[in-house]
């Protein structure tokens, strides 16, 4: 790579900061500036970035090389314009990632949900196997320290993003399809346009790699595979690695996992749910894809601990719990439901936080079906995510499809209001659920600190 001065426009996003500390890692200059100081952003300065708080025409300074920019960037920001202006060269987040990957054998894990956590599982096994890979992954793994690292081995893993199409710009050694949803419809418009994509990334694998694919997943099930090796994987029908005799208990499941109807043996994880092991599978087929035994590969999953605002536990308080989790689409938050459903021992609250006004829109209905088992949903207001609003769309729209399907449902407008509300009506053995891709993970803090501060004034 050529250009040794990046500066990063919103450096502190978790993939914008991943691949900052992978180019400091290798020796380039950067810089950037976002809106808020953070842990990511000290981390960050840690490490020889220099971070500024704000977007201003200032940032821009003459010896930069490239501007990278994602797409929460909005294209009248100050410093895009100023660059623009200079002559400059921009590069997206999704450009530059495919420029890194083509320094190593990369594996692109994609799909609409668990993207993260398998990404994060296969980076593990890598790494607890001696082949020290570097990594880019979409939230902070206390495994692998941190949601970035730099290795010296030949592999790069790298969660990839279909939402906007960037992942057609890569040329992946292996291709990880966890599923395809109809998610992103603002972008490709119908589920077949999704199809379409999912399709041509299968075409850009290289000619001497591989694809691993989720056929528990109808869409998934559609793609044409002829021109790829495909090695499947799942929990049902007969994948090339399937997990049976499958038993969840709260936060942990043991499984025994075949290979082509043999059994390679158990696999003991310590994060929760069905969802979990099917990412599992695909981290155990990639990592005997690329050589290693199936007793290293489970040994190495069995210290996986997740990730942040994955299910993540974030409290436990007087018979309650307090769980946080990062779903915003209607199959992330059925299946989130389910887990819950199956650790629960009392009531099952759920806090949704909508993520954007046309997700709300489009997916309204799916939101009002995907809470079944919920014995109350708490639904706030949207949370824009930069986006405009779109007259006549609002969070009224999923509670009134919610209470159409018979679901205990109460709107409060504000987080602060919602945790007034639970500290007035928790009880003991209650399972708290906090869920979107906004701020709503504040609601668990801070309802965990008054707990807190309530016992210390008893």
């Amino acid at each position: 790579m050529d250009v040794r001065w990046y500066h990063f426009i919103g450096i502190g996003g978790v993939g914008m900061s991943g691949l900052a500390r992978v180019l400091l890692d290798r020796g380039m200059k950067v810089s950037g500036s976002d809106l808020a100081a953070s842990p990511i952003i000290d981390k960050l300065r840690q490490l020889g970035a220099h971070v500024a708080i704000g977007h201003t025409a200032e940032n821009i300074v003459e010896g930069i090389d490239e501007v990278v920019v994602s797409s929460a960037v909005h294209p009248s920001n100050i410093e895009l314009s100023t660059a623009r202006q200079k002559g400059i060269p921009v590069i997206t987040r999704g450009g530059l990632l495919a420029r890194v990957m083509d320094d190593y054998k990369s594996i692109a894990v994609t799909g609409a949900h668990g993207k993260t956590t398998t990404s994060a599982m296969i980076a593990l096994v890598l790494k607890k196997n001696g082949l020290d890979p570097t990594y880019l992954i979409g939230g902070q793994v206390s495994e692998l320290g941190g949601n970035a690292g730099s290795g010296r081995g030949e592999y790069l893993v790298a969660e990839s993003d279909e939402s906007d199409g960037s992942f057609l710009k890569q040329e992946p050694y292996a291709a990880v399809i966890t599923n395809i949803d109809d998610d992103h419809l603002d972008y490709y418009k119908s589920l077949d346009g999704i199809l379409q994509a999912f399709q041509d990334f299968l075409a850009r694998i290289q000619r001497t790699g591989f694809a691993v694919l989720c056929t528990d997943n109808e869409n998934v099930r559609k793609l044409d595979t002829s021109s790829v090796e495909a090695v499947t994987y799942g929990l049902n029908g007969s994948p090339n690695f399937q997990a049976k005799n499958i038993v969840c208990k709260g936060f942990s499941s043991e499984s025994e996992v075949f290979q082509n109807g043999r059994l390679l043996g158990k696999l003991s994880l310590s994060v929760p749910g069905l969802h979990n092991v099917q990412n599992a599978l695909a981290a155990i087929a990639v990592g005997m894809r690329l050589g290693l035994d199936f007793s290293s590969i489970a040994r190495a999953l069995s210290c996986f601990r997740g990730v942040e605002r994955r299910f993540q536990l974030v409290a436990q308080y007087d018979g309650v719990w307090i769980v946080d989790d990062y779903a915003h689409h209607p199959s992330e938050i059925r299946e989130l439901v389910k887990t819950g459903l199956g650790i629960k021992r009392g009531r099952m609250i759920v806090v949704f936080q909508p993520h954007r006004y046309t997700r709300t829109k489009l997916l309204k209905e799916g939101f009002g079906r995907s809470f079944r088992g919920s014995d109350l949903v708490i639904v706030t207001d949207i949370y824009s995510a930069g986006e405009p609003p779109l007259n006549g769309v609002s969070s009224e729209l999923i509670v009134r499809e919610l209470r159409k399907n018979g679901q205990d449902v109460i709107f409060i407008k504000d987080l602060d209001g919602v945790v007034k509300y639970l500290l007035r009506e928790l009880r003991s053995g209650d399972l708290i659920l906090t869920v979107g891709a906004g701020n709503v993970w504040t609601v668990g803090r801070n309802l965990a600190l008054n707990l807190t501060r309530r016992s210390a004034e008893k």
